[in-house]
């Protein structure tokens, strides 16, 4: 089964073995995105809403990469190390997604890289090829 290896400067280098992300059969599969800054490498400072803008926007920079977008996602997993945060996450979401409704699951975890508040991952349809 072969695939495309997704990779832009929009969103962080990986910090490790894998892809920013894949396309296979359609669909794009994206690692998980926390709050660094592509530029610096760092993590943005401020609290989750910050955190949830940063790795949102990661998110569009590699969607845009694949030739997809937030309207074409249909799955995302949402990693909060504090569940007390899912109403502040849950409102820049949101606003990122409008009316457009993706499954979605939200884990809670022990740790996060480089001491994330929240990690997210998308699963999208992509059109045409790349």
């Amino acid at each position: 089964m072969p695939f495309d290896v997704v990779s832009t400067p929009g969103a962080p280098k990986a910090i490790g073995p894998y892809s920013q992300a894949i396309v296979s059969q359609g669909f794009l599969f994206t690692a998980g995105q926390v709050a660094l800054d592509p530029s610096t490498g760092q993590l943005v400072p401020g609290g989750i809403a910050e955190q949830t803008s940063r790795a949102l926007e990661n998110l569009r920079a590699v969607l845009r990469a694949a030739g997809s977008d937030v309207s074409q996602v249909v799955k995302t997993t949402v990693f909060l190390v504090d569940m007390a945060d899912f109403t502040a996450m849950n409102e820049v979401y949101g606003r990122v997604f409008g009316d457009h409704r993706p499954a979605r699951s939200t884990v809670a975890v022990a740790a996060l890289p480089r001491g994330a508040l929240v990690e997210i991952e998308v699963i999208a349809t992509v059109q045409g090829e790349r």
